[in-house]
């Protein structure tokens, strides 16, 4: 199997985040000027950051996510993980959600929150295994089709 690789996202990558991005029900669907205001962002200060990783084999964009940074609460959100259908259940979305950890924990963050479809076993029994605890829970908070988000919370140990 080939290798994986994660990395910052680029204006490069825009145009494949997107398409990935409309092809997953289950993704939040944002503006394409978001994801590329996100990849654009490279200041290193600021009360809110955010990153846009990719995941690529051979060289073709397969996943995304998006985490933000708050600096005044110091904590992480992962905002949006996606996986194209054919890539999944092979260690991209793992190596995505790893990856928002070490963003996060690199900006100061002492914990991370996300929400999740209450009905998306896959990614729940994923974000568990990386440690996220249920933290709460909104009623019909997604349409089409009407589920739960599921609160999910990741504690980061202070200077590890």
């Amino acid at each position: 199997m080939s290798s994986l690789l994660v990395r910052s996202g680029t204006a490069a990558d825009i145009a494949a985040v997107v398409a990935l991005e409309r092809r997953t029900p289950e993704a939040p669907h944002w503006p394409e000027r978001d994801y590329a205001a996100i990849a654009a962002s490279t200041s290193a200060s600021g009360a809110i950051r955010r990153t846009l990783l990719v995941a690529e084999r051979d060289g073709r964009l397969i996943g995304f996510a998006v985490a933000r940074a708050l600096a005044i609460s110091h904590e992480g959100e992962l905002e949006s993980v996606a996986v194209d259908d054919g890539a999944r259940r092979l260690g991209a979305g793992r190596a995505l959600c790893e990856s928002v950890v070490d963003w996060c924990r690199a900006e100061g963050a002492t914990a991370i929150d996300l929400e999740v479809r209450s009905a998306s076993e896959g990614p729940i029994a994923l974000y568990a295994s990386l440690g996220f605890l249920p933290a709460g829970r909104r009623r019909a908070y997604y349409s089409d089709p009407v589920d739960d988000a599921l609160l999910m919370r990741l504690e980061l140990a202070e200077g590890g």
